[in-house]
């Protein structure tokens, strides 16, 4: 069940969540298809060039949400505010927004995440754009929904250390938060199940907001540079970034092994029978990919050009769970730049996020 984005009224929002979330929810509206053009030269190109494959990338009207837990403002404040609370770990120091900073693209720029006593975990932290439409969470999938994933990273003890049955004792010691969660939540507890029903509805409005390459598709044709044209084509056809990157969040929400070196198993450690599922992890999205360096799941390619050159030498690493799209695709240097500059339009400009004022 989604929320119609035009019921949102700018007044209504900005009270609640500010101007951080009005920004990005309106700025999910659809888009209309352009008739693409030449920006240098004002010159018609022929539309098979690119307007083909337009529709696959339409950015939808609405963001979806559970029919058991219905977007409010409330809630969704209730929720920025868990997830801006270090209070929510051990150490009382660590929040979800330590690890997925706004500032950062919602990532942490690390090669890999650090948790409880500055511990490095194991794989980098992924980007929360856009996850209202995600089918499976984490690198390896392991949980279903958002409510499902939300309580994972604080009940981890390398993570955030804080086991779930101390979390709602203490938030049930601060005084401000019962107000917040009975409002967000009436007739229901503080408890395991609010919680993360709060911080799942908060993430359902992190949406990345209008690109160059959505104004594009507008018909804008100065959006973006005749390069970058070259390289969608390329993205939808001889790189075949499709395969995997696809829609118009770019992510097809599935796992492929794309041969990189390394003994995580990602996948396979939930479905340790089934050997196509060995080495595989989840696709991320490519919106504001050009500020989440490094990358992979490992944080182990530090650039953009760097991962570009991975997918065209065909992996590192061949093996029976090897995606069969990996394989060599030569793409010469000009094709390269022209894929590496498709993918800076991906870039949206979002308002900045205001940090709540958390309960005392």
């Amino acid at each position: 069940m989604g929320v119609q984005l035009p019921q949102f009224t700018r007044r209504r929002v900005l009270r609640a969540l500010g101007r951080d979330i009005v920004a990005v929810l309106l700025l999910t509206m659809g888009c209309s298809l352009g008739v693409p053009g030449d920006a240098e030269s004002g010159q018609q190109k022929d539309s098979s060039d690119y307007q083909q494959y337009f529709p696959k990338y339409t950015r939808p009207a609405a963001i979806p949400f559970p029919t058991d837990n219905l977007f409010t403002e409330e809630r969704a404040q209730l929720g920025k505010t868990l997830f801006f609370d270090p209070r929510l770990s051990g150490s009382n120091w660590i929040s979800c927004a330590t690890c997925h900073n706004p500032a950062l693209s919602w990532g942490d720029g690390l090669p890999k995440a650090i948790g409880h006593g500055m511990t490095e975990l194991t794989r980098r932290t992924p980007a929360i754009w856009n996850l209202a439409w995600a089918t499976s969470l984490f690198w390896d999938g392991r949980t279903a929904s958002l409510e499902e994933q939300a309580l994972g990273p604080i009940a981890a003890q390398a993570e955030m250390n804080l086991s779930l049955d101390k979390m709602v004792a203490k938030l049930k010691g601060i005084p401000q938060y019962g107000p917040l969660f009975a409002s967000a939540y009436a007739n229901e507890p503080i408890s395991e199940k609010t919680v993360a029903k709060a911080l799942a509805t908060f993430e359902r409005t992190v949406i990345s907001g209008k690109a160059p390459f959505d104004r594009w598709m507008e018909g804008d044709e100065s959006a973006v540079s005749a390069a970058a044209k070259q390289g969608f084509v390329l993205f939808n056809t001889k790189a075949n970034c499709v395969a995997c990157h696809s829609g118009w969040r770019l992510t097809d929400d599935s796992f492929h092994d794309v041969g990189l070196a390394g003994e995580d198993r990602g996948r396979g450690t939930q479905l340790e029978g089934i050997e196509e599922a060995q080495f595989t992890f989840k696709t991320p999205t490519l919106r504001n990919v050009e500020r989440r360096a490094p990358y992979m799941h490992d944080g182990a390619t530090p650039t953009l050009e760097a991962v570009i050159d991975l997918y065209n030498r065909g992996g590192d690493v061949r093996r029976p769970s090897l995606s069969p799209q990996i394989k060599p695709l030569h793409l010469t240097a000009k094709e390269e730049q022209d894929l590496l500059a498709f993918l800076h339009t991906l870039t949206s400009v979002d308002a900045p996020v205001t940090v709540p004022t958390l309960p005392q």
